[in-house]
């Protein structure tokens, strides 16, 4: 199937390269306007009851949550000067109605939890009136220039401020990782390849992939809220892959070319044995993160999508328009070589082949004395990760010194009681009608017997609801403040009332219940794809299940090295990071990442395996073989997706830097101990168990499994390096 389809590809090169430059360079150019419609929102559970009773409260009383906190600092006088209060309140005043629903300061209100202890700062809580983030972002906009006072210093914090800034912060860093990583990229590949062509080919893959994933997620604005973290992702994830498809396909067509083949023949190979890998290892990948849209925040859900799209887009653009620039090229890909380099035969024949062959005969002299170290290593370095701790994001994503940050600290400080990290209750009147007086009275004395819970008492009524603010004990996101969320949660509802508790503890702890119930649906997804995809590719029992195993190993060494760093703070400051428990939603698209990269590298060396296997291996010379063909493009390939990745590892957003020092840490154990020394030595000891395959399944996957069968001629394996028998 293919094979064939590099064939009409090498038929159709034209076409094929004009249909998709253009529609790449179209969706491109009407993508960029993506920016100005993230979000910031979607990491709550919006069926959650926090999120049933924030609604309530909405309905009937209309929004209570302040999006823009202001904090007036007079550089003369106290806040309590008439002609500062004059100034201050005639600015808030001054705001458009249309944008602004509601304004509560100290100046309009007198409250003293809006004012600090000496009196020399004073709040204004700024509501918005639109109704969803992208909307709020927009209105926000358009009074972030309005307020300011003369003669009195201003910092402004809020949901609406922090995601602008992480928005504004998001897009620099995109276009300073691109800047570093694609000429970075560029570099490295001519000293890959020695030649200045064949190096171009992967990064304009790369190129046209994140424009297409921009068109992609610009068009999904218009239905879905998008995260402004899933434009760092898809284009993380649509330009490493790309590159990293581009390699193997490239260094593949040289290989057929050295071979002796003609152009033609070179493509329609290349596409029946490299393109086969690398639609299958997009498959897994897209798969890995479908396992994301299975919870119900819109963070996972907007990020999945453009995952998808981009590495859906990645493997596209590999099949279609690099088989049709290959054909065109034909072997002036080998042009503007390195004159220092003379040209090299295939890997398996040349000096790099043998290192790689001789890598593998030393792990299978002593395959049990190389796998168990690397277990108890990988072992070892996931032990961090079962003290993980869960929070949410909060202004520590933002660096230290951004003015959004230190306007949310100054408030964290010094106003203590302006603060939302209560618990909001709502009594909710069946009958349509509000909770009498008595019944609000007799539930708040329960309320107040709940072991912790301090200061209830009630902050608005209307239509058919009343509602409750209760103070709870600690951190608001420590164990003491989720015993007592749970302990009022408990209680007996009054007769003909509904009780919703709602508020930051409750917030919090709905979304981690909503993605630890939804967790092992993803994970039972992912190794069930796993294990039938590989099986149809590969046609083993073993090899799919080695696979997950190795997966799992490399994936949980990842996660306790993240925490040993950004949970319990051990090289946090070389980072520039704040320690503080992670966002469970960015350790889950982690797991969904690193698990599909982890198949990546693996489908890739095996492919060739299997490949040699089916031309009448043995299993050493399979092992020997497919490291030898595949040992320098895969640590080639790894090296370049962490120059990708590295330019996300400086990212002046927390969760960006998390994510690129994950895929850093990721990248270098798997394709590196995992790929080149576990994985040979686990097949080595396997045997020829390896490829068994039960007569049933095995004709199975001859029927319905994707292969190449009889249209690509046989090749013998490389047998000049020398097997362990």
């Amino acid at each position: 199937m293919f094979a064939k389809w590099g064939s009409i590809v090498h038929r159709r090169r034209w076409p094929v390269l004009v249909v998709v430059v253009v529609l790449a360079a179209l969706g491109g150019l009407w993508g960029f306007g993506v920016f100005g419609r993230l979000s910031q929102g979607g990491y709550d559970d919006p069926g959650s009851e926090a999120a049933r009773a924030a609604n309530a409260v909405a309905e009937q009383l209309g929004r209570q949550s302040g999006d823009v906190v202001v904090v007036y600092t007079p550089q003369a006088g106290g806040i309590d000067d008439p002609a500062v209060a004059d100034r201050i309140r005639a600015s808030l005043d001054a705001l458009p109605k249309d944008v602004v629903h509601k304004v509560v300061s100290y100046w309009n209100t007198g409250a003293p939890t809006l004012a600090d202890a000496e009196h020399r700062r004073g709040l204004a809580v700024i509501t918005l009136a639109a109704g969803d983030d992208s909307a709020r972002q927009r209105d926000y906009k358009k009074i972030a220039d309005r307020l300011s006072v003369d003669g009195v210093t201003t910092q402004v914090g809020g949901v609406a401020p922090m995601a602008a800034a992480v928005n504004s912060r998001s897009e620099s860093d995109l276009t300073r990782a691109e800047v570093i990583s694609l000429p970075v990229t560029l570099l490295l590949l001519v000293v890959i390849f020695g030649g200045l062509v064949a190096a171009s080919l992967p990064v304009v893959v790369g190129g046209l992939a994140i424009l297409g994933s921009l068109g992609v997620l610009r068009a999904l604005t218009s239905f879905v809220d998008v995260n402004s973290f899933a434009v760092n992702v898809a284009t993380l994830l649509g330009l490493g892959l790309a590159i990293d498809y581009g390699l193997f396909t490239v260094g593949r067509f040289r290989e057929e070319l050295a071979a002796g083949r003609s152009t033609a023949e070179a493509v329609r190979r290349t596409v029946g044995t490299s393109g086969r890998t690398v639609a299958f290892s997009a498959t897994l990948l897209v798969v890995a993160l479908a396992g994301l849209l299975l919870f119900p925040q819109a963070f996972l859900r907007s990020v999945a999508y453009g995952g998808m799209a981009a590495v859906a887009i990645a493997a596209l653009v590999s099949l279609t328009l690099l088989p049709a620039v290959l054909a065109l090229l034909g072997p002036k890909v080998d042009a503007v070589g390195l004159p220092w380099r003379r040209r090299r035969p295939p890997a398996t024949d040349a000096g790099e082949g043998r290192g790689w062959a001789r890598l593998a005969r030393g792990v299978m002299r002593r395959p049990v004395l190389v796998a168990l170290p690397i277990v108890a290593v990988l072992v070892f370095l996931g032990a961090p990760f079962l003290s993980v701790k869960f929070g949410e994001v909060t202004e520590k994503v933002l660096p230290s010194h951004d003015p959004v940050r230190q306007a949310v600290e100054v408030v964290n400080r010094d106003f203590p009681g302006a603060g939302n990290d209560g618990a909001q209750i709502v009594l909710r009147g069946r009958n349509g009608a509000a909770p009498d007086q008595a019944t609000v009275q007799r539930f708040v004395a329960e309320v107040e017997r709940v072991p912790g819970v301090t200061g209830v008492r009630p902050t608005g009524a209307g239509g058919d609801v009343v509602v409750l603010t209760a103070s709870l004990p600690g951190d608001p996101l420590g164990d003491q403040a989720k015993d007592a969320l749970r302990a009022v949660r408990d209680l007996s509802e009054p007769p003909d009332t509904q009780v919703l508790v709602g508020g930051l503890t409750a917030r919090v702890s709905d979304s981690l219940d909503a993605i630890a119930d939804r967790l092992p649906l993803m994970a039972g997804l992912l190794v069930v794809a796993t294990l039938v995809l590989m099986f149809l590719a590969f046609g083993s029992v073993l090899l799919p299940i080695k696979a997950v195993v190795m997966s799992a190993l490399s994936l949980s060494a990842t996660f306790g090295v993240l925490v040993w760093v950004f949970q319990d703070g051990h090289g946090a400051s070389l980072l520039g990071v704040t320690p503080g428990p992670l966002e469970a939603g960015i350790v889950v698209l982690m797991a969904a990442v690193v698990f599909g990269l982890s198949t990546d590298y693996e489908t890739f060396l095996l492919s060739r395996m299997v490949e040699a296997r089916g031309q009448g291996a043995t299993t050493e010379e399979a092992i020997s073989t497919g490291l030898a063909r595949t040992g320098r493009m895969i640590s080639a390939a790894a090296l370049l997706l962490i120059i990708v990745t590295g330019a996300f590892a400086f990212s002046e957003v927390a969760m960006m830097r998390f994510v690129g020092v994950g895929m850093i840490l990721a990248l270098a154990l798997d394709a590196t101990v995992v790929r080149m020394l576990l994985v040979p030595a686990v097949i080595k000891l396997l045997g020829r168990a390896t490829w068994w395959a039960p007569g049933p399944l095995r004709r199975l996957q001859q029927r319905v499994g994707v292969h190449e069968g009889d249209d690509l001629p046989d090749e013998k394996p490389a047998r000049e390096p020398q097997p362990v028998r």
